[in-house]
Protein backbone atom coordinates (compact mmCIF):
# COMPACT_ATOMS: atom_id res chain seq x y z
CA UNK A 1 0.00 0.00 0.00
CA UNK A 2 2.77 2.16 0.43
CA UNK A 3 3.91 1.49 -3.08
CA UNK A 4 0.39 2.59 -4.16
CA UNK A 5 0.68 5.92 -2.23
CA UNK A 6 4.08 7.18 -2.82
CA UNK A 7 2.91 6.62 -6.86
CA UNK A 8 0.04 8.86 -5.73
CA UNK A 9 1.77 11.61 -3.45
CA UNK A 10 5.35 11.03 -4.69
CA UNK A 11 6.85 12.48 -1.47
CA UNK A 12 7.43 9.30 1.22
CA UNK A 13 6.65 11.51 4.60
CA UNK A 14 2.73 12.55 2.91
CA UNK A 15 2.88 8.56 1.20
CA UNK A 16 3.44 7.08 4.98
CA UNK A 17 0.39 9.96 6.56
CA UNK A 18 -1.90 8.65 3.48
CA UNK A 19 -1.52 4.67 4.22
CA UNK A 20 -1.80 5.51 8.00
CA UNK A 21 -5.04 8.12 7.29
CA UNK A 22 -6.36 4.79 5.08
CA UNK A 23 -5.93 2.24 7.69
CA UNK A 24 -7.15 4.89 10.20
CA UNK A 25 -10.00 4.68 7.86
CA UNK A 26 -10.45 1.12 7.33
CA UNK A 27 -11.06 0.36 10.95
CA UNK A 28 -13.32 3.02 11.23
CA UNK A 29 -15.74 1.68 8.38
CA UNK A 30 -14.97 -1.45 8.82
CA UNK A 31 -18.72 -2.32 9.52
CA UNK A 32 -19.21 -1.07 5.78
CA UNK A 33 -17.59 -3.54 4.04
CA UNK A 34 -19.71 -5.88 2.04
CA UNK A 35 -17.89 -8.96 0.62
CA UNK A 36 -20.63 -9.74 -1.91
CA UNK A 37 -19.91 -6.47 -3.36
CA UNK A 38 -16.21 -7.59 -4.16
CA UNK A 39 -13.39 -8.50 -2.64
CA UNK A 40 -11.12 -6.86 0.37
CA UNK A 41 -8.16 -5.98 -1.57
CA UNK A 42 -9.83 -3.32 -3.97
CA UNK A 43 -12.01 -1.34 -1.18
CA UNK A 44 -8.39 -1.53 0.80
CA UNK A 45 -6.78 0.68 -2.34
CA UNK A 46 -10.11 2.20 -3.47
CA UNK A 47 -9.80 4.17 0.28
CA UNK A 48 -6.31 4.16 -0.06
CA UNK A 49 -6.97 6.30 -3.88
CA UNK A 50 -9.49 8.43 -2.05
CA UNK A 51 -7.30 9.62 0.71
CA UNK A 52 -4.42 10.21 -1.40
CA UNK A 53 -6.03 12.25 -3.52
CA UNK A 54 -8.28 14.00 -0.23
CA UNK A 55 -4.40 15.23 0.71
CA UNK A 56 -3.61 16.32 -2.84
CA UNK A 57 -6.67 18.40 -3.34
CA UNK A 58 -5.82 19.82 -0.10
CA UNK A 59 -2.32 20.69 -0.73
CA UNK A 60 -3.05 22.63 -3.92
CA UNK A 61 -4.83 25.33 -1.08
CA UNK A 62 -1.35 25.29 0.77
CA UNK A 63 1.06 27.86 0.50
CA UNK A 64 4.23 27.44 2.25
CA UNK A 65 6.35 30.70 2.40
CA UNK A 66 10.40 29.37 3.11
CA UNK A 67 11.44 32.81 4.83
CA UNK A 68 9.25 33.88 7.84
CA UNK A 69 11.65 36.59 9.51
CA UNK A 70 10.68 39.39 6.98
CA UNK A 71 7.02 38.85 7.62
CA UNK A 72 7.51 38.90 11.09
CA UNK A 73 6.06 35.35 11.56
CA UNK A 74 9.17 34.47 13.97
CA UNK A 75 7.87 34.22 17.18
CA UNK A 76 9.74 36.38 20.35
CA UNK A 77 8.30 33.74 22.96
CA UNK A 78 10.05 31.21 24.13
CA UNK A 79 11.22 27.69 22.43
CA UNK A 80 8.90 24.88 22.95
CA UNK A 81 11.36 23.30 24.73
CA UNK A 82 11.56 25.90 27.31
CA UNK A 83 7.94 25.94 28.05
CA UNK A 84 8.27 22.54 28.62
CA UNK A 85 10.78 22.96 30.99
CA UNK A 86 8.69 25.48 33.00
CA UNK A 87 6.67 22.57 34.17
CA UNK A 88 7.47 20.91 37.28
CA UNK A 89 9.87 17.71 37.16
CA UNK A 90 7.74 15.74 38.66
CA UNK A 91 4.28 16.44 37.09
CA UNK A 92 2.16 14.03 35.11
CA UNK A 93 2.01 16.35 31.99
CA UNK A 94 5.76 17.50 31.41
CA UNK A 95 6.36 13.26 31.63
CA UNK A 96 3.71 12.74 29.28
CA UNK A 97 4.83 15.48 26.79
CA UNK A 98 8.42 14.18 26.98
CA UNK A 99 7.18 10.97 25.97
CA UNK A 100 5.87 12.27 22.53
CA UNK A 101 8.48 12.43 19.57
CA UNK A 102 10.51 16.04 19.57
CA UNK A 103 8.88 17.42 16.76
CA UNK A 104 5.56 16.40 17.54
CA UNK A 105 5.60 17.85 21.17
CA UNK A 106 7.15 21.16 19.67
CA UNK A 107 3.84 21.23 17.56
CA UNK A 108 1.12 20.61 20.54
CA UNK A 109 3.54 23.23 22.29
CA UNK A 110 3.09 25.79 19.33
CA UNK A 111 -0.43 24.76 19.29
CA UNK A 112 -1.90 25.02 22.54
CA UNK A 113 1.00 27.82 24.31
CA UNK A 114 1.38 29.97 21.91
CA UNK A 115 -1.62 29.76 20.03
CA UNK A 116 -0.66 28.34 16.62
CA UNK A 117 -3.18 27.73 13.94
CA UNK A 118 -2.72 24.51 12.11
CA UNK A 119 -1.61 26.35 8.73
CA UNK A 120 0.74 28.75 10.63
CA UNK A 121 2.18 25.35 11.83
CA UNK A 122 1.91 23.52 8.45
CA UNK A 123 3.90 26.85 6.90
CA UNK A 124 6.86 27.27 9.82
CA UNK A 125 7.31 23.42 9.55
CA UNK A 126 7.12 23.48 6.08
CA UNK A 127 4.52 19.98 6.22
CA UNK A 128 1.27 19.25 4.95
CA UNK A 129 -1.16 20.65 6.55
CA UNK A 130 -3.08 17.13 6.95
CA UNK A 131 0.20 16.13 8.50
CA UNK A 132 -0.32 18.84 11.10
CA UNK A 133 -3.43 18.35 11.62
CA UNK A 134 -2.96 14.36 11.98
CA UNK A 135 0.20 14.89 14.58
CA UNK A 136 -1.39 17.28 16.53
CA UNK A 137 -4.36 14.09 16.65
CA UNK A 138 -2.27 11.94 17.53
CA UNK A 139 -0.22 13.66 19.69
CA UNK A 140 -3.35 14.49 22.00
CA UNK A 141 -4.81 11.38 21.78
CA UNK A 142 -1.08 10.14 23.52
CA UNK A 143 -1.32 12.75 26.28
CA UNK A 144 -5.05 11.67 26.77
CA UNK A 145 -3.89 8.54 27.23
CA UNK A 146 -0.74 8.84 29.57
CA UNK A 147 -2.58 11.26 31.60
CA UNK A 148 -5.37 8.98 32.41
Amino acid sequence: MLGVALRLVRRRAVAEEVVHDAFLQVWRRAASFDPARGAARPWLYAILRNRALTILRGEGRMELVEDFEPMGLVSEEEAPDAAVERLSDGGRLRRCLEGLEPQRRNVVVLAYIQGLSHGELAGRLGVPLGTVKSWIRRSLSALRECMA
